[in-house]
């Protein structure tokens, strides 16, 4: 294959990988507002304490979408490693979200609930691209591609044989004859 067409190729690969990892985000926040006004209209929590809720429950929605979905060929051998990393990206995914809306409310006194809904979606989607990077890096991590691999380790064996092969003469079997 020509580098174009294994640029293509991955190309096309990592836009298929953007997409899920947006449905299954998409879906996530949808429950992540639901649940943050959800708790904002019928307790008496605090704006960023209601975010970081809402924000816990849509990263385990978040999390079965893509180990089931969006990540379900890639290594599932060390599932303890990837949930501890999972939830150590999505924590940090979360200080940044939720960062944005207390610098907002607290900071600025950008209080009302369109500008709490507005500074929650403004911090999700920064969150959202460190949170792509992290787990396609660090989390979900691509099997090895063994094939290249393993051509390259078999070409002095089948060099070898083929050499034997060219050297041999043909001589009957006795056995046979």
């Amino acid at each position: 294959m020509s580098e174009r067409g294994a640029l293509r190729t991955r190309l096309d690969l990592l836009s298929r990988e953007v997409a899920k990892f947006g449905a299954v985000g998409a879906v996530g926040l949808l429950v992540n507002i639901a649940v943050f006004n959800l708790l904002r209209h019928t307790t008496d929590l605090q704006v960023v304490r209601a975010s970081v809720l809402a924000t816990f429950v849509a990263i385990l929605c978040n999390y079965v979408g893509f180990r089931y979905w969006t990540y379900r060929d890639r290594d599932k051998t060390r599932r303890t490693r990837e949930l501890t990393l999972f939830l150590l990206f999505s924590v940090a995914g979360a200080v940044i979200e939720n960062g944005v809306l207390y610098l907002a409310t607290y900071g600025f006194h950008w209080n009302t609930p369109v500008q709490s809904n507005v500074f929650k979606i403004l911090g999700i989607g920064i969150a959202t691209l460190f949170r792509f990077w992290s787990y396609r890096t660090w989390v979900f991590k691509a099997l090895p591609d063994k094939a290249p691999a393993d051509k390259e380790a078999a070409r002095p064996a089948e060099r070898f044989l083929e050499q034997r092969r060219s050297t041999e003469t043909v001589e009957p079997d006795p056995v046979r004859n």
